[in-house]
């Protein structure tokens, strides 16, 4: 693309609402929205017939297109950037499940070298640590051997080697050491809790010294009692975001509803939690040093059985949404958009079609079906 483009004739999503509109794009940012004179760019793209809404963002992701994250090149990461803008995702985060230190400074490595140089594809903001401070009960596809109590020295080694770019981290409350932990870091990373069986009032503290999300909610968590509210009791009454895998398997079309009933529509992140698996046929798969075999699209640990990420990809994730509340587009957006720039903080540069925002777009139509995806003000996909 040039560096002035218009983007006219769209149904513009803004203010919870479509409206009919064009975008001006400036050096990759949006310079204007609204009623733009022609002759205002050197390109211009008519989007007639198409809805034009903020690009997606996926937080947690392990893969797709036959890449795993934990074992990438910065060439798979790349093919796999590709494969999530086909989707309509124009920012993601890389989650390195649990692994050995060794493994996990080599991905972060693979990661960081995409720093600055962003692949012709979704940008990659940031790397996820899904572990290793997390509850052997609740370990999911957590290899245990490899589970560790809270430790800020090895926490700190791991941010240094990233060069500050760990930007969201799970945790288990309940694991030795992480409260401590918790106070420390949640200054620099953005800290969600999940892979827990913590009790009430412990998750509650690790709220208070900087909790901010709940991990794939509902899923490898202790679950609410009437006389033991756990950690699910304190997701659901704090102000803290919840992470929801919207694929039908993780969870019920109603304890979607339940989910968005008790946070509110601004407090729930949708993510699809997808592997390696994601965009290809039922097989064998990996998922950081696990086994996992799919079946029907769904992917469980080879040997144990238990569910292992998803091959869910973001504009499914909005058709399922949709389908699962009876609510429309404009309604289920945020939940892929606002709502999780906010949470990483990047809401002032991301989420919306405003000036001055980065041009990330998705051109989909009523369906949510993608025929474009715009980052940065490039075309980075076309169906």
């Amino acid at each position: 693309m040039q560096d002035r483009v218009l983007l006219k004739n769209a149904l513009l999503y803004r203010g919870g609402r479509f409206d009919e509109g064009c975008v001006l794009i400036e050096d990759g940012r949006i310079a204007a929205v609204g009623d733009i004179p022609r002759g205002a760019a050197g390109l211009e793209l008519d989007l007639t017939g198409h809805k034009l809404v903020p690009g997606f963002l996926d937080i947690h992701t392990h893969g797709g297109a036959g890449v795993d994250v934990n074992d990438a090149s910065p060439e798979g990461l790349s093919r796999l950037s590709a494969f999530y803008a086909s989707h309509g995702t124009t920012g993601w985060l890389a989650s390195v499940l649990t692994d050995t230190r060794e493994q996990t400074l080599r991905s972060i490595a693979q990661l960081c070298a995409l720093r600055g140089r962003q692949p012709e594809g979704a940008a990659l903001l940031g790397i996820h640590l899904e572990g290793p401070f997390l509850a052997r009960e609740y370990k999911g596809a957590m290899p245990e051997r490899l589970l560790r109590e809270g430790d800020a020295a090895l926490f700190d080694e791991y941010q240094q080697a990233a060069g500050g770019w760990v930007r969201y981290i799970t945790v288990s409350p309940e694991v030795p050491g992480v409260p401590e932990l918790v106070e420390k870091i949640s200054g620099q990373v953005v800290v969600a809790m999940g892979h827990s069986g913590a009790d009430y009032e412990t998750a509650m503290d690790c709220v208070k010294k900087g909790v901010a999300a709940a991990t794939h909610t509902f899923n490898a968590m202790g679950l609410f009692h009437q006389h033991r509210p756990a950690i699910m009791g304190a997701a659901l009454e704090s102000d803290i975001y919840c992470e929801a895998i919207c694929d039908g398997r993780h969870l019920h079309p109603g304890s979607v509803r339940l989910l968005l009933k008790c946070k509110g529509w601004d407090r729930v992140v949708a993510i699809t939690d997808s592997i390696q698996a994601a965009g290809l046929p039922d097989g064998k798969y990996k998922l950081g040093v696990n086994d996992v075999v799919v079946e029907d699209g769904d992917a469980k640990l080879a040997d144990t059985g238990v569910r292992a990420g998803s091959t869910l990809t973001q504009d499914t994730a909005l058709r399922n949404l949709m389908a699962f509340t009876g609510e429309p587009m404009e309604k289920v957006l945020p939940l892929l958009t606002e709502n999780p720039a906010r949470l990483l903080g990047i809401d002032k540069i991301k989420g919306r079609i405003e000036p001055g925002f980065d041009a990330d777009f998705a051109v989909i139509d009523d369906n949510a079906r993608v025929y474009r995806t715009i980052v940065g003000g490039r075309t980075v996909y076309t169906a």
